[in-house]
């Protein structure tokens, strides 16, 4: 079975994290055949959550701090830019039903771990099988580097609901520390790489996913997209019919300060997702 995870990556023309040529990429994504899988389990195992109740469930979220040194710029960020995250996360899950809650912070020195905890690594592996804590409805965050190695260059990557049960410890997000609201990693800092990874979290794909196809990403309100976008160009527009590409959603790879908005549609697929792998909603 393969391992149903996006790894989020930064490229630049320059190491520096300011390049304005920097953009968002995801160096594993899903083939047409992985994502048949993931659906067919959905489908066969899918909670319909109601449309007619009020859908509220609170997410615990624990920061698990990853550095190599006590400076910022070694990953020791301090507290006020991962309850900074918690804001801006509930601000663009608001009117999903979800809202996030830090539930706990704790900073581990360990240079490997920091520089290249890559996916599918062993050091991925020994990070989370140390750290990692809470049910299927906790959403672990660790922040690294990401300097070296399998994870050089990365913004982060995400486990998807329906992986839980195969492999619990395994469960959470993956991100670059700098990618943190207030952090070095321009245009990625307003925080919208975690919003991003915890999109697939909760069960979302790319918009992009399967390109012009009528499958797409899986959700009938988000419009068809060629190709990812990058920056945030004022209209693109990639497949024939549908709308214009949807750049403004939180599920393109556009720059943070472009990203405004979820779908009815997403949102509805998210809470079956989490209805239905999570224990969230029911």
């Amino acid at each position: 079975m393969f391992k149903s995870a996006f790894f989020c990556v930064l490229l630049a023309a320059s190491a520096a994290f300011a390049s304005p040529s920097a953009r968002r990429l995801c160096g594993n994504e899903l083939t047409d055949d992985e994502v048949a899988v993931l659906e067919a389990d959905f489908a066969a195992k899918k909670v319909d959550v109601s449309a007619n109740r009020a859908l509220a469930a609170t997410i615990p979220v624990h920061f698990h701090v990853i550095q190599e040194s006590t400076a910022l710029s070694g990953g020791n960020v301090p507290n006020s830019q991962l309850t900074a995250q918690i804001n801006v996360l509930n601000d663009a899950y608001s009117g999903s039903g979800l809202s996030f809650s830090l539930a706990s912070i704790d900073h581990t020195t360990n240079a490997n771990w920091f520089r290249s905890v890559g996916p599918g690594t062993s050091g991925e592996a020994d990070m989370k099988q140390s750290l990692r804590t809470g049910g299927a409805n906790a959403l672990n965050v660790y922040t690294v580097g990401f300097e070296s190695g399998a994870g050089a260059g990365l913004l982060g990557y995400a486990t998807f609901p329906s992986s839980f049960s195969r492999n619990p410890t395994d469960d959470g997000v993956v991100m670059l520390y700098s990618s943190l609201p207030g952090g070095s990693a321009a245009p990625f800092n307003l925080g919208g790489t975690l919003i991003h990874e915890a999109g697939h979290w909760v069960g979302l794909f790319h918009t992009f996913q399967g390109g012009c196809s009528a499958s797409g990403d899986s959700v009938s309100d988000t419009p068809p997209e060629a190709e990812p976008n990058f920056g945030c160009p004022s209209s693109r527009d990639t497949c024939s019919g549908g709308g214009t590409d949807p750049i403004h959603n939180y599920m393109d790879y556009s720059d943070d300060i472009c990203y405004t908005e979820f779908t009815a549609g997403q949102i509805a697929r998210l809470q079956s997702q989490m209805a239905t792998f999570r224990g969230v909603f029911v």
